[in-house]
């Protein structure tokens, strides 16, 4: 695929992508993918300063992640047809805008308002995972992919630590849209210098694009499977972190924003998780290692119901677990389907991620009701029944639906 480059990023000799280039596609995949998790600490201050209930509150959560949803399969699609540099700076400069507006929300109807017309627009992470699974050479796929996702865990992490903190700091959560405003307008204009153009093979229509992801769906075994773990695992991730809020603010904790957003911090090992699973995948190995991160998966909602959620000892253990599962089996899945057509991996990345994050937002829904109705140990059973389906869907149909070779 030709490659012109521009600025500083540069692709490596013979092909693939540099050290540096891999590093620019992981901090800008994070930083992009950060602005919808922001909330995410501050679910209780939003909630106290417009006088709503920790249901409301979380609903915030659901709009978002159902709003990215929209968006992988509206916009990400349009990275197989347009210029990727222009595309992923606009998406960007949107984004600083409709942040700033969040900033000066002066409702919680107009604030969930401004979320869900900011989530379609933030779509840049799977659009620049694609775009480095498309420069990178094909022996290392996974290791590239296993990297950028690390970025995208980083900025997870840092969301929420990052928010909490500067919400302490600042004395206000709206502090955290301002910031996360100026860094999308930094952030868009670093790449619109730096980004590499690809020259787009495919010229299809908007209309024909999109059917063609039906076909693209319909004809891929794999591709199917791999949606479903993706919307299992993630269903169960965005439970726990839509609720983990409350949790932590009420008893026996009583931590504030900045120490709910750093206790995200020990999902540290998901990015570690990413760089090996790639590995282990690049090795042929992606089957075995979906099965044991799924386990895994299961296992840490187990832990962290141990005393309806009151010992620390086992929520974290069960957090650390959790995010190396979800995580790991992220990278397991793009990998896999990552090998399928390399002329519409963005068409792929929108049929996998629109899943994925629709599987946040019925995760989101059912545990902000669930938390509302009987607490933390619903929300356990909601997360492990997601997690045992995973874990029985691989049983049974992983062994029969392999990866092509290659």
């Amino acid at each position: 695929m030709p490659v012109r480059v521009r600025g500083r990023a540069r692709l490596a000799p013979g092909g693939g992508m540099s050290a540096g280039m891999v590093r620019l596609f992981a901090v800008a995949a994070g930083l992009a993918v950060a602005n919808i998790y922001y909330a995410q600490p501050l679910l209780t201050a939003i909630a106290a300063e417009f006088g709503v209930g920790s249901g409301t509150a979380s609903a915030l959560v659901t709009v978002t992640t159902a709003g990215y949803a929209v968006g992988l399969g509206l916009v990400v699609p349009l990275a197989d047809i347009l210029d990727r540099r222009r595309l992923v700076a606009a998406m960007l400069a949107a984004v600083a805008l409709i942040q700033a507006a969040a900033a000066v929300a002066p409702s919680m109807g107009l604030l969930t308002a401004v979320s869900a017309v900011l989530a379609p627009c933030a779509v840049v992470a799977p659009i620049m995972v694609a775009f480095a699974a498309t420069l990178a050479e094909p022996a290392r796929r996974g290791q590239v992919t296993g990297s950028v996702m690390s970025g995208v865990l980083v900025g997870v992490l840092l969301a929420r630590t990052g928010g909490g903190l500067v919400a302490d700091l600042a004395g206000s959560w709206r502090a955290v849209y301002a910031v996360a405003a100026v860094l999308m307008a930094v952030l868009a204009a670093v790449l619109w210098r730096v980004l590499p153009d690809v020259r787009v093979a495919d010229r299809l229509g908007y209309g024909a694009l999109l059917r063609s992801v039906v076909t693209i769906v319909r004809e891929e075994p794999v591709l199917r499977l791999r949606c479903a773990y993706g919307f299992l695992s993630f269903a169960g991730f965005s439970a726990f972190w839509a609720t983990t809020a409350f949790l932590l603010a009420g008893e026996p904790y009583h931590f504030g924003p900045g120490v709910i957003g750093a206790f995200g911090l020990l999902g540290a090992v998901g990015a570690v998780a990413a760089r090996v699973t790639g590995r282990f995948v690049d090795r042929g190995r992606g089957d075995v290692v979906t099965g044991a991160l799924l386990g895994a998966v299961l296992l840490s909602w187990g832990l962290m119901a141990l005393g309806g959620g009151r010992w620390i000892v086992p929520l974290v253990l069960g957090v650390v677990a959790l995010d190396l599962g979800v995580q790991g089996v992220q990278v397991a899945n793009l990998t896999a389907v990552y090998q399928l057509r390399p002329e519409a991996r963005s068409r792929i990345t929108m049929a996998y991620t629109g899943t994925y994050f629709l599987g946040g937002a019925v995760g989101a829904g059912a545990s902000g009701a669930a938390y509302a109705a009987a607490g933390w140990l619903a929300v356990c059973g909601v997360g492990g029944l997601l997690a045992t389906a995973a874990l029985v869907l691989w049983a049974v149909r992983g062994r029969s639906v392999r990866v092509p070779p290659g």
